[in-house]
C-alpha cells in the first residue's frame, strides 16, 4: 500500500491548512446555515454536478456525513474553506482519493459573495501542495463543465494543465455537457 493510504486512513480529522487569507479544515455542524445559504444559489448548482437545487438542510447534513465517511475510509477529504479573519464558512474543497493509483481529483465550490477574489485559486494551490508534499500523491486532477471556463482559469492559475476535452460526457438537468480535464503530476509539480 502506498504511503498516502496510511496518511489518510489513520486520520481522525483533517489537518488545518492555512494561507494568508484562508483556513481549510473540517466541516462542522454549525456551518450548516451558511452551507445552505451559499449552496442554495442557482448560480452555484448551475456549474456543479453534485449540488442539488434547491438545496436543503438534509443536503448539508448528507455532505457532512460524506466528509466524515470519506475520512474514515480514506476515500475522500472534504475541507471547509474559511475566512482566516472570521473563521466563517465560505465554501468547500475536496480530494476524491484513488489509492491504487496514488491520485486525487480536486473539486471545489465557493459562495457567490466570494467569487472573483482569488480565494478558490488560493485554496486549490494549497491543496495541490498538501497533496504532493504531505500525502505523497503522484497526480492531482480536476475537471469542469464546458460552460464554466472560469473554473478552468482557476485550475490553470493553480498550476494544473489542460489534458483533454470529453464531448457531451455528462448529463445534468436534462442537458449533456462537455467535461474539460486538467491534471498535474508530481514530476511537473517539482519542476514548477
Amino acid at each position: 500500500m502506498c504511503h498516502s493510504y496510511f496518511t489518510i486512513y489513520l486520520m481522525e480529522k483533517l489537518p488545518q491548512l492555512e494561507t494568508d487569507r484562508l483556513v481549510l479544515n473540517n466541516l462542522k455542524a454549525n456551518d450548516i446555515p451558511l452551507i445552505i445559504k451559499y449552496a442554495s444559489d442557482p448560480q452555484i448548482s448551475e456549474f456543479t454536478l453534485n449540488l442539488p437545487h434547491p438545496y436543503f438542510e438534509k443536503d448539508a447534513v448528507y455532505w457532512l456525513n460524506l466528509a466524515n465517511e470519506g475520512l474514515r475510509t480514506g476515500s475522500r477529504m472534504i475541507f471547509a474553506i474559511r475566512s482566516k479573519e472570521t473563521m466563517a464558512f465560505m465554501g468547500g474543497i475536496s480530494f476524491s482519493i484513488n489509492l491504487k493509483n496514488e491520485r486525487a481529483e480536486a473539486g471545489y465550490w465557493i459562495g457567490l459573495p466570494f467569487w472573483n477574489k482569488g480565494y478558490v485559486t488560493e485554496a486549490l494551490k494549497l491543496m495541490i501542495k498538501y497533496g504532493f508534499e504531505d500525502l505523497k500523491l503522484n497526480k492531482i486532477t480536476s475537471s469542469h463543465l464546458g460552460g464554466n471556463p472560469s473554473s478552468g482559469r482557476v485550475m490553470e492559475k493553480a498550476g494544473l494543465k489542460k489534458e483533454g476535452l470529453l464531448k457531451k460526457h455528462l448529463k445534468s438537468k436534462m442537458v449533456f455537457h462537455d467535461l474539460v480535464n486538467y491534471g498535474l503530476t508530481k514530476e511537473e509539480y517539482l519542476k514548477q
